[in-house]
């Protein structure tokens, strides 16, 4: 097989497929997930929906992608994940644009739904698996470059979100989005995501040197993953081990923590006075303050032994803990900043170690579906997580005891970390598999 012209630069292929996903899922996560923080408020004014039926369409949003992206997690390990990638962009881009038309519950819920399902394909875990198929050695820089370049989002698309609901209204705020998403994300996924391993283009995993015939390149590929400890699980083994269930029980135990510091982070500063602009600026600084972080912890996890990965990753949960503890205690301005600058740094951590780890735990071949899995698993917390914020904001007109439930809550998930030791390998496990 000959390798096209697009492989035969200086640059190994697979880091342009880490900038190309890392600027796809900073226009796409922030127009889908990120920005609707900011539309929160004006949005549920306008409709005349409290907060916890607002919050609802977070919950529409997870029911059909958790789905989706089991599906579609098992689709990309078979048939590559360019095509579901794609699928998902555009199902992003036309649920925004949809987003203009709403004028009833029922209307909003059903294109947040689609929104949703765009963002399950295009910008979570296919688009990881399109990276650590051409990353063994170096999967850990390779994704946190990608979360790097991701997490300028919120220094980006959040204040100029805020700033278009503040000149032009939160509808035309989504069309624009969703306009941005489909010009920016297609053409970048279209030409730098490949379906298949690089093995299958005469190449070898984190860029190493090539040999001469196809099936030598294979086998060379096969050596460096072994190499790597790639351990070759499929679905089934992974669900029969301990470390599969603690990873789940630790979804269920932070579930509460992303709606408040996602969904009702700008609300939960408009509400203290502060502008939705510069509420915009706080909470994407929590991302910005993240990128050091995870440049830095990603050749720490490649280097890392793979039994020492989780303490690394409970030690990014902790600093969280500390930041909203810190909060606590003096409910201050500058405490909110300390607490979403320490939220910041050790979310990167926490993030720069997730990925890896399941494929440090797992192997590449079934990556799709054993991280796409959680999310369906997951359902009824992410259902209810939202929900639950906002309902207790409408009955106490604070989201104080939800906060102080965030320091439990952060803390029991630190401490479950230190225990999701490496999985023993069961029968068959080790193979590494023809498959590319």
């Amino acid at each position: 097989m000959n390798t096209k012209s697009i492989f035969k630069t200086k640059i190994y292929f697979g880091w342009w497929t880490v900038l190309a996903l890392g600027i796809e899922s900073l226009v796409g996560m922030g127009f889908a997930f990120q920005a609707f923080s900011v539309i929160f408020k004006p949005l549920a004014a306008d409709l005349g929906l409290s907060r916890a039926v607002t919050s609802v369409a977070a919950s529409a949003q997870s029911i059909l992608g958790a789905f989706l992206v089991a599906i579609g997690g098992w689709v990309g390990d078979k048939y590559g994940p360019r095509w579901l990638i794609l699928i998902g962009i555009v199902l992003m881009s036309m649920g925004c644009a949809m987003m203009y038309f709403i004028n009833s519950l029922w209307s909003f819920l059903l294109v947040m739904s689609l929104i949703g399902a765009g963002a399950s394909l295009g910008v979570t875990y296919l688009t990881d698996k399109a990276i650590v198929n051409w990353f063994v050695k170096k999967s850990g820089m390779a994704i946190n470059i990608k979360f790097a370049i991701a997490s300028l989002s919120g220094f980006i698309i959040l204040p100029f979100t805020a700033w278009l609901v503040s000149n032009f209204g939160w509808r035309v705020a989504y069309v624009v989005g969703g306009a941005i998403i489909a010009v920016v994300c297609i053409p970048l996924v279209w030409f730098f995501v490949k379906p298949n391993r690089p093995e299958y283009y005469g190449l070898l995993p984190d860029g190493e040197i090539k040999t001469t015939e196809i099936d030598q390149t294979t086998m060379k590929g096969k050596n460096i993953a072994v190499g790597a400890e790639d351990k070759e699980f499929t679905f089934r083994q992974a669900t029969k081990t301990l470390t599969f269930w603690l990873l789940l029980a630790n979804g269920y135990v932070v579930g509460l923590v992303g709606p408040m510091l996602g969904i009702h982070s700008i609300p939960f500063l408009t509400d203290r006075g502060i502008s939705s602009i510069e509420a915009a600026a706080m909470v994407g600084l929590m991302s910005v303050i993240g990128i050091p972080a995870r440049l830095i912890t990603g050749p720490v996890v490649d280097r890392l032994q793979t039994k020492y990965l989780r303490f690394l990753m409970a030690s990014g949960t902790f600093l969280q803990a500390i930041g909203v503890i810190i909060f606590l205690l003096n409910k201050s301005t500058p405490s909110i900043y300390v607490w979403f600058i320490l939220n910041g740094v050790g979310g990167a951590i926490n993030g720069s170690v997730g990925i890896p780890l399941l494929v440090r735990y797992f192997g590449r071949k079934s990556f799709g579906i054993i991280a796409g899995i959680f999310l369906p698993l997951q359902l009824p917390i992410a259902l209810i997580g939202p929900v639950y914020v906002g309902w207790v904001f409408d009955h106490t007109g604070s989201y104080m005891s939800v906060i102080s439930l965030m320091a439990v809550l952060v803390t029991v998930s630190g401490v479950i970390m230190c225990f999701m030791a490496p999985p023993r390998m069961p029968a068959g496990a080790a193979e590494i598999t023809n498959n590319t």
